[in-house]
């Protein structure tokens, strides 16, 4: 038999079914490890001498492994290739300011899951930092007493700050916590900067915004990155110290995203003794700041026409510092954002006359540079600030409407007993969970230097949406006692924010749509960039390698994506054991899927793809989720596996699947395939829905979650640390805590005398009448007594609104004199009078 040929001996030896199958899963395998050309061209070629193949077959195959293995003619036809795709404009057209955006910032651990192949142990090495010594006195001293000293109600009221916290501000250099020490700044890390902001904004927006912008896009944060050294000895000194007092212009009426379309100008001419100056014209709006601001960052396009400058006669976008005191500036009046009193309004400069080298940021070196220094700030800072005010939004929500739900009672119990408020009340927990693992997880990127711009879009984007469904949900829970406005209430004006945090730093619909996916997409996948760079620089070398490696990358994560599916990630491995493994291996399985379907949608689409927002939107909704969930199993990992969080955990990943097979889900019913539509729409659609990622939390979960976040003690404690819990016993997040934690306390002797009643023990009456008849009926001691009477006195309190007299609530009204008018029916006109009825 040793003499037989191979082929014929495996035809002699085994069936031919186990042949084909030990072919097929030994090629599934080299596949779906992504081997490299040269074994599995070998694997090719063993598979087809063991099975006899044809001559035809080998020459086929000789002319592949050719093409494939010697680069000059691979390279011919990636010329070939190339210039097709050149012609037929396949990928997208990437204008200046796109390319800039792309190229700021970094990729960080978004391009692990981009890949397909994500690499978990990687991922869960990566820093989980918390705050230093001192970055921690700051938060307990400094931050704690300016939350204890600005009443919310107060603020908004008076439509401003108190001085008082004004001048706290200015003392403790609030303003300066992006500045480097050697200038009188702080010099805090990035998540110092997001725990700052964040427990200031769950205390009073105003307060927040107030000390996020300056620490945020800004004159101090440019400066401290790209002045001149000039430039930072006279400013940063003084904005530590807010002599200075910043904000920076970019929206135009007419340019919002489009920063492309942006009028305002700044002409280059000589003036005395052959200076160069700049003649600045701008109008521009929604400038937080701008009304009180003692220096403005500008940003304009400049205009050369002499070209004095050597950089051509239009440079392109430029930043500038300009004094407002300088003549021709206007920031007289303000805006009214949804009635919140943070200073904000419009700003116009004409003709406005600034040297050239002391005002542009970076001086002349810095000219045209402006529109890289803004996206590589934002790259960092749409990580920091309202990522930071987000999440400790929704641990101020969770933190209250909780203890309403313990506080509140109806048909004898405590409202967060209801399955009805168990679910919003889950959320809320799940998100605090989520967020705050994001928040760190973003974080200890960003303080080890790290600036990813994908990254940090997701975290904007889904840190503000999470936050406004669970100010929402807080509103459900809390009903009558959301809505009525007052020193009393505890949520309302976190409500009234949250189309602000939607808005700003790149509006949602913008972010999720373009940048999430539509820059990631081209950011974060590991050869779409090349191929672009090197069809730009029509490089058939760089574009040969991009390519061919392309090719390989799309073949393994389509056979992953397959296999990972019919075993519901179980191929996948996981560096973890326990009940957190099945979330790592379903993690994978998403990723591949992802990265799969990313390369179909961008060779099916190309260039277009860009203009498919909702597509684009699904799948920045599936990258953001494998974002978070990779932050969540982070956590958990970081904070030494708390057995007693795992419910948080479980809740929090299977949230984060059924977001992603929802987006999955509207993918394969919309994406356009040529010729294959039909199948994707159809059977893989409907295999999808059969085979889920996930269909969400269970009620049993969410019924675990509802209870740690409504049970005192150190849990609870923890999920909504870093928010402001005022020392004043009337302020309405403390009158809540107090009575929270009393009503628990006294939960089980209130089940007691409900018990009493209705066997009739001792009649209904008021609290205080049942509580004296229990004590006295010997059901319960006097000192349960006075326990549950103290839990029954702060319960009544707390269910209490706000109400005014007319003279109180006019009082802040235009003519604070004025009397309401009273509906009459005028017999003489025939009308009822309603129209004369003010509506408070």
């Amino acid at each position: 038999m040793t003499d037989l040929p191979f082929y014929q001996f495996l035809h002699d030896v085994l069936p031919l079914w186990a042949s084909v199958t030990g072919a097929a899963v030994l090629g599934l395998a080299l596949a779906f490890v992504g081997a490299a050309a040269l074994p599995s061209l070998v694997f090719v070629a063993v598979v087809l001498f063991g099975f006899g193949a044809p001559v035809w077959l080998w020459v086929t195959f000789g002319v592949i492994a050719l093409v494939t293995l010697v680069k000059p003619l691979r390279r011919v036809l990636s010329g070939v290739l190339m210039r097709l795709m050149i012609k037929m404009e396949f990928l997208p057209v990437i204008s200046s300011t796109e390319r800039e955006a792309i190229d700021a910032g970094t990729v960080w651990l978004d391009g692990e899951l981009f890949s397909g192949k994500p690499d978990f142990k990687k991922i869960m090495a990566a820093g989980y930092p918390g705050l230093t010594a001192e970055e921690q006195a700051f938060m307990d001293g400094p931050v704690q007493h300016v939350c204890d000293m600005t009443d919310d109600w107060d603020v908004f009221q008076q439509r401003d700050l108190p001085q008082a916290t004004w001048d706290y501000l200015a003392k403790e250099r609030f303003f300066a916590m992006v500045i480097p020490k050697e200038y009188g700044g702080h010099g805090f890390s990035p998540s110092a900067n997001s725990a700052v902001v964040g427990k200031l904004s769950a205390s009073s927006a105003v307060l927040g915004i107030t000390v996020m912008v300056p620490n945020s896009l800004g004159p101090g944060e440019l400066l401290t990155h790209y002045g001149t050294e000039a430039q930072k000895k006279h400013y940063l000194p003084r904005l530590a110290t807010h002599e200075e007092i910043p904000a920076f212009a970019l929206t135009e009426p007419g340019a919002g995203s489009d920063a492309g379309a942006m009028s305002a100008t700044g002409v280059v001419f000589k003036g005395e003794g052959d200076k160069l100056y700049l003649k600045l014209n701008w109008r521009k709006r929604y400038i937080t700041l701008s009304p009180i601001s003692t220096v403005l960052g500008l940003a304009f396009k400049l205009i050369d026409p002499d070209n004095l400058l050597g950089k051509g006669k239009n440079p392109g976008i430029t930043c500038a510092l300009v004094p407002t005191s300088t003549p021709g500036v206007d920031i007289s009046q303000r805006h009214d954002p949804l009635g919140i009193p943070f200073y904000n309004g419009p700003t116009e400069g004409h003709d406005v006359v600034v040297p050239l080298e002391e005002s542009i940021i970076g001086g002349v070196d810095g000219a045209g540079k402006g529109w890289k220094m803004l996206m590589e700030s934002l790259a960092a800072g749409r990580g920091i600030s309202l990522p930071g005010t987000s999440t400790a939004g929704v641990k101020h929500v969770g933190r209250v409407a909780s203890a309403h739900a313990v506080v509140r009672k109806q048909f004898g119990m405590s409202i967060g007993k209801f399955e009805g408020i168990e679910e919003p009340l889950a959320r809320i927990g799940g998100f605090a969970y989520i967020l705050e693992a994001a928040r760190r997880f973003t974080n200890g990127g960003l303080d080890s230097g790290a600036k990813p711009a994908v990254v940090t879009a997701m975290m904007k984007y889904n840190s503000t949406e999470l936050f406004r469904q669970a100010v929402n949900d807080g509103c459900d829970i809390m009903g009558g006692n959301a809505i009525s406005r007052g020193p009393r209430n505890a949520i309302a004006h976190a409500y009234i924010n949250t189309p602000v945090s939607i808005t700003v730093e790149g509006a949602n619909i913008l972010t999720r749509t373009l940048m999430i996916f539509g820059q990631g997409a081209i950011r974060c996948h590991p050869y779409v960039l090349k191929e672009v760079n090197a069809i730009e620089k029509r490089d058939v070398a760089a574009f040969d390698e991009a390519f061919w490696s392309h090719v390989a990358h799309v073949g393994r994560n389509k056979v992953r994506a397959l296999l990972l599916s019919l075993t519901r990630g179980r191929l996948a491995s996981s560096p973890v054991s326990g009940p957190t493994a099945k979330y790592y291996r379903k993690m994978a399985w998403a990723s591949a899927t992802f990265a799969f379907w990313s390369d179909i949608a961008l060779a099916t689409l190309g260039g277009t793809l860009k203009r498919k927002e909702k597509l684009t939107g699904r799948f920045a909704d599936i990258f953001s989720w494998l974002y978070l969930g990779s932050a969540v199993l982070r956590r958990y990992e970081a904070e030494g596996r708390r057995k007693e969080d795992l419910p948080m955990v479980q809740w929090s990943m299977e949230y984060a699947l059924s977001e992603m097979q929802r987006a999955f889900d509207g993918l394969f019913d919309n994406l356009p395939v040529p010729g294959f539509t039909w199948l994707v729409s159809g059977p893989i659609s409907a295999w999808s829905r059969f085979n889920r990622l996930g269909s969400g939390p269970s009620d049993d979960l969410g019924h675990l979650v509802a209870r740690i976040i409504q049970t005192p003690g150190e849990q609870r404690e923890r999920m909504f640390s870093g928010v402001h819990i005022p020392e004043d016993e009337l302020r309405p997040v403390r009158r809540l805590e107090t009575a929270f934690e009393a009503c628990a306390k006294a939960d089980d002797l209130s089940r007691q005398l409900r018990k009493a009643v209705k066997s009739g023990q001792i009649r209904r009456g008021t609290p205080a009448a049942m509580v004296s008849a229990a004590v006295a009926a010997g059901l319960m001691s006097a000192e349960d007594g006075k326990l549950l009477e103290r839990a029954e006195v702060l319960r009544e309190d707390i269910i209490q609104v706000d109400a005014f007299t007319k003279a109180e609530y006019f009082a802040t009204a235009l003519d604070p004199e004025r009397t309401p008018v009273t509906a009459t029916p005028d017999d003489s006109t025939g009308g009822d009078g309603a129209e004369a009825i003010p509506m408070a």
